[in-house]
């Protein structure tokens, strides 16, 4: 039998990676490396333009970055300017015409433009457009807002980006490559990030600093909220195009998203991540044997636990990382088959042990269920379930696939209730208080919308009243 082993099985999942090189011999071939890096991104698609200062080329497939991107193929991408995208889509279908960059030809030229976020009132401006004689070529909001510029009666693209920008809400991080110049543009609540750095003389843009790292380039800074940074021949211009608002950076980045070799935000993940360890040891503590992490993202975390608590740290699970998108199942069904083949236990190390079991987050409930199941299995007496953060008991609107609130266990169901349903001997999770505390939040500057239900724009709290979601 054929199946499928896609993204969205039970974990929270990100947007999309991009990245931008401007002013390197071998643009093309960093931006391709750099994707390499934000993999963890998005894993449906992933795309490259580059730029010779005269034309714009383009390859885009659906797939891993290592199975698209070949040399012969990448000799096909010229010039010292290039962007690029990897994909996981939470608006529009999943389809090779959906994947990024999304280029076109309109009346400001010839431009491609790659999107990390999500526009919470896409569906409306599309409707409206179309209405005034738009043709869509996807479904996805990120080209909504280049027919919003291709529109705009200013006489500069940047003028353009800027009016384009006003209507939309929501979040996006972009990044836009023209023949001769390269963009890169963060929304005003700042959801998504976006840093900037050096190599070889040359500019990069990408969503996290792991992607600096493989290419040898320099963190500098981030794109600040509501900056347009515009590189060209003549040097980089920075413009401001939108009005402060109140920052919102999603700090599920630093809970799982970001890879915890990262800065984001201007802060290590992997500190982060230790500090929500070391609290949640702190605020549920248990008599246990050996903590384990829930690879690879409870890792940190598990590290955190352990030093806090001073209870040993072993990596009694360990992921299969080569698992692809399909698989063949005996027919004869095996029980938990699909976290099986990602996960294996180390029964030696688990047999009459008293397991603390640390995870980033409990979303439907099924995988977690699995697991315990698993390690009881292995031979563990007890096992002690640890969550790295609040309950989630709400979807996100602002780039992160996340089931609706019917699906969400924690937002129908008590912490008691949830320990029962995963089979474990204790649950704990991580207080928002010290979610914040971990990541140094004195001045509320992060979004926690799927621990609240409380969300930072006026329309996508009309559409969770309405039921209409942006998903």
């Amino acid at each position: 039998m054929y199946s499928s082993v896609h993204p969205r099985d039970d974990r929270l999942h990100d947007h999309c990676g991009v990245v931008g090189v401007y002013g390197h011999t071998e643009a093309s071939k960093l931006t391709y490396l750099s994707l390499y890096s934000l993999q963890h991104r998005g894993q449906e698609s992933a795309g490259i333009t580059s730029s010779d200062g005269q034309l714009l080329y383009c390859y885009r497939r659906m797939g891993v970055v290592s199975e698209i991107f070949t040399g012969d193929v990448l000799a096909q991408l010229p010039g010292d300017s290039a962007m690029g995208h990897t994909r996981y889509s939470t608006a529009g279908d999943t389809s090779l015409n959906n994947a990024q960059p999304i280029v076109t030809d309109c009346n400001r030229g010839k431009l491609a433009v790659a999107h990390n976020g999500n526009l919470t009132n896409a569906n409306e401006l599309r409707r409206k457009l179309e209405h005034k004689g738009s043709i869509f070529q996807t479904t996805s909001d990120t080209e909504v807002i280049v027919h919003l510029a291709a529109r705009s009666a200013a006489r500069t693209l940047p003028g353009a980006l800027a009016d384009a920008l006003h209507q939309v809400e929501g979040a996006y991080s972009l990044v836009i490559l023209t023949r001769d110049e390269l963009y890169a543009i963060r929304d005003p609540r700042g959801f998504r990030p976006l840093a900037l750095g050096r190599v070889d003389g040359a500019w990069v843009v990408a969503s996290e600093t792991c992607a600096f790292d493989l290419i040898g380039a320099e963190y500098v800074r981030d794109i600040e909220p509501g900056e347009m940074l515009r590189i060209s021949r003549t040097g980089h211009e920075s413009i401001h195009f939108a009005p402060e608002k109140p920052h919102q950076h999603c700090i599920f980045e630093h809970v799982y998203f970001s890879r915890p070799d990262s800065l984001v935000f201007g802060r290590s993940v992997q500190q982060s991540r230790e500090k929500l360890g070391s609290w949640l040891a702190r605020e549920h503590p248990v008599e246990a044997d050996m903590v384990v992490p829930v690879p690879d993202s409870g890792v940190p975390a598990a590290i955190g636990f352990s030093h806090e608590s001073g209870i040993p740290f072993q990596m009694a699970l360990i992921r299969n990382h080569y698992v692809g998108r399909t698989f063949i199942e005996p027919r004869q069904s095996i029980r938990d088959f699909g976290v099986k083949l990602k996960l294996n236990p180390v029964r030696r190390l688990l047999e009459g042990k008293r397991v603390v079991l640390v995870d980033d987050s409990i979303v439907r409930g099924t995988t977690s269920r699995k697991i315990v199941r698993m390690v009881r299995e292995a031979g563990a007496v007890e096992v002690h379930v640890r969550i790295s953060c609040p309950p989630t008991i709400s979807p996100c609107f602002y780039g992160v696939d996340t089931p609706t609130r019917d699906e969400l266990i924690a937002a129908n169901h008590s912490v008691e209730e949830i320990r029962q349903y995963i089979g474990a001997d204790s649950l704990g999770y991580l207080t928002l208080e010290h979610l914040r505390d971990s990541v140094e939040d004195t001045e509320g500057k992060f979004c926690t919308s799927c621990y609240t239900g409380v969300y930072p724009t006026e329309l996508v709290q009309l559409e969770v009243a309405t039921g209409r979601g942006c998903q």
